[in-house]
């Protein structure tokens, strides 16, 4: 029943907006998104955002409702209603956002709408604004088609790695119409994923919507979402203990050990801070907020700010070269062919440029990928005070004072750990060295869980048809490891339950995912799970596999260069 004023007019929140309205707001510059019918106009409320404006613009013309619910609090959810402008009437078909190359038809005159509504009624499927995937279109199939393709292509793939460069011929064609050998891959590990996944027609999308809200709702019945407190006084025990041990050995002169045992309680620690960053302790955004600073800064040197306005990013855009910052590490790694292609972030506003550094580099990449790792956490410090100093936060709103924690909390590391500690408590410049090193390194662990879960699974772009569920499951890998090993993983080996449900708390989610197990039978969307060995194995194969494709690609392009012959590039 819509909501009406006193007048009995309808209220105009209620309005029925048609596709053509907010699509031309959105040609206007305006922040739209959809949410459960809602059309929310967010621009008002885009610089104060905690989690960043980035994660926003990734939504901006598409029902965003899973993600939303999936990242925010009831009551975050409530605030959104302050920002409702009218409605939508039935299935909502998602527009290509604006930050990911959408173009948009501005509204058209009144002397236009009425043919523009009657061209809206006759097409439920298509679009007055391109709404595909801007590499390619992806069709909806028929069954019969689809599983024709699915038998061809398993007998291309024998296997879950995919064929080298050398592998794809070029179609013979005129000049003007010749794929080039990255466009050809592409259009190859495009190919794989539509033969290996659900199809992207409404009818299956929706379905694997409608049973995943229901199994979330199944979770929250069973209070899987409530936290364990009694887990964190045992979490509470393993940290004092390790911090406890690099006070004592740092005060018996083993410089080295005592580094070795504070890197190990700072691998700890941050999984407590991502547990923090998403709410997923208290469920209260001040407590929470202060407990993840209290940690990640002031003991870590690291800022929960800069990391919830990338991770929230991740969370929507996974795996894309383009867009998602956490497979975003050139010159140093390419997970994806595409980044030959010198490919422009949306994240850091830059070109991510395939120079001659970054092509000799990605060669060899699957044997830099640990050494490069140990020293990650020095990377993290330049981004968190790059995110600090430049302002990259909100400055107003509910979030207004972090930065200024955040900055108290870096001062406050920095005369703990770089004074006290390394200048007045080790005399000598070895101990020195050695002890940085050692604590520094001894996190690289944390860097090959986090990459693991990602760096080798798909980077394909199925389009905008794609389900929030369908996708996660398909760019995110778990780690088996026995129930033991939970604390040495914290959480982080249940990556695709965790994307799913990025609030739960993560000492709930092994009990999540057999429920998840099943769903992903039901829905016939393959679960990625690899042992913490074999899921290294196919990183490093990922990362090799890529490297040859670079490496086939210079040899390619200085034959070309040698032979003058320049089609097909």
């Amino acid at each position: 029943m819509h909501l009406t004023n006193p007048s009995g007019r309808m209220s105009r929140k209620e309005a029925i907006l048609t596709r053509s309205q907010v699509e031309g707001m959105i040609a206007d510059g305006r922040t739209i998104i959809v949410v459960d019918g809602r059309v929310i106009k967010a621009d008002a409320w885009l610089k104060y955002h905690p989690g960043g404006d980035k994660a926003i613009m990734h939504m901006v013309g598409r029902d965003a409702t899973d993600e939303v619910n999936a990242l925010h609090s009831l009551e975050a959810r409530q605030h959104m209603l302050n920002f409702q402008i009218g409605r939508v009437e039935g299935r909502w078909r998602n527009f290509l956002p604006p930050i990911q190359g959408g173009q948009f038809k501005p509204y058209p005159q009144d002397s236009e709408i009425a043919q523009d509504a009657e061209a809206e009624k006759a097409s439920s499927s298509g679009s007055s604004s391109p709404c595909g995937s801007p590499l390619f279109d992806i069709i909806e199939e028929s069954s019969d088609f689809r599983n024709r393709r699915r038998s061809k292509i398993a007998n291309l793939h024998t296997s879950s790695s995919i064929s080298s460069l050398s592998s794809i011929e070029l179609p013979a064609v005129d000049d003007d119409s010749k794929l080039s050998l990255m466009d050809a891959r592409t259009q190859e590990e495009i190919d794989l994923d539509l033969a290996k996944y659900p199809a992207l027609d409404p009818v299956t999308q929706d379905d694997i919507v409608q049973r995943y809200r229901i199994l979330y709702d199944r979770l929250q019945s069973e209070g899987l979402f409530q936290c364990n407190y009694n887990a964190y006084f045992i979490e509470t025990c393993r940290y004092t203990f390790l911090f406890g041990m690099f006070l004592l050995l740092l005060h018996s002169g083993w410089y080295g050990m005592s580094g070795l045992f504070l890197g190990m309680c700072w691998h700890q620690l941050v999984f407590t801070v991502h547990d923090a960053g998403h709410m997923g302790i208290t469920h209260s955004f001040t407590i929470d907020t202060v407990l993840g600073i209290l940690i990640a800064d002031f003991i870590g040197g690291l800022s929960l700010g800069w990391w919830k306005r990338n991770h929230n990013v991740h969370h929507i855009v996974t795996n894309s070269p383009e867009h998602d910052p956490d497979i975003e590490h050139m010159p140093f790694f390419a997970i994806s062919h595409r980044f030959f292609d010198s490919l422009r972030s949306t994240y850091y506003d830059r070109i991510m440029k395939y120079d001659p550094f970054a092509k000799f580099v990605v060669r060899y990449q699957h044997y830099l990928y640990y050494p490069i790792l140990l020293f990650g956490r020095f990377n993290l410090y330049r981004l968190s005070w790059e995110y600090l100093i430049l302002g990259q936060g909100p400055k107003k709103g509910p979030a207004w004072w972090h930065r200024w924690l955040e900055i108290t909390g870096q001062v406050f590391f920095w005369y703990w750990f770089g004074y006290h500690v390394v200048y007045k408590s080790i005399p000598i410049a070895s101990g020195r060295w050695a002890f940085v090193m050692i604590s520094h390194m001894a996190t690289a662990i944390l860097h090959v869980q986090i990459t693991l879960s990602h760096f080798a699974m798909s980077t394909a772009d199925l389009g905008i048809n794609e389900s929030f569920p369908q996708k996660m499951l398909r760019t995110t890998m778990d780690v088996d490891c026995p129930e033991w090993l939970d604390f040495f993983h914290g959480g982080l080996q249940f990556q695709a339950i965790h994307h799913l449900f990025p609030r739960m708390p993560r000492h709930n989610l092994r009990r999540t995912q057999k429920l998840v197990q099943e769903f992903c039978k039901e829905v016939e969307i393959p679960y990625a799970l690899y042992g913490f060995v074999d899921g290294n194995k196919e990183v490093i194969g990922r990362l090799a596999d890529i490297g040859r494709q670079a490496a086939i690609l210079a040899e390619c392009q200085k034959t070309i260069a040698e032979k003058g012959e320049f089609g097909y590039h």
